[in-house]
């Protein structure tokens, strides 16, 4: 298993993102709390009210 590994390492471009890169998320940042936290919320809320008024011209 292990040359096998050394083959998919090898595989990896050199300057492209990976998941070893990634950062934690930095509530610090407006943009990333406006991005990953309040944008996510404000889709889940408009999907459950569209999904209601759906039900509703359904009656």
């Amino acid at each position: 298993m292990h040359p096998f590994y050394n083959l998919l390492v090898l595989q990896l471009p050199m300057g492209t993102p990976n998941p070893d890169d990634n950062k934690p998320l930095d509530l610090s940042d407006p943009f990333e709390v406006i991005v990953f936290i309040v944008l996510p919320v404000i889709i889940v809320i408009l999907y459950f009210l569209w999904r209601k008024q759906k039900q509703k011209n359904k009656k």
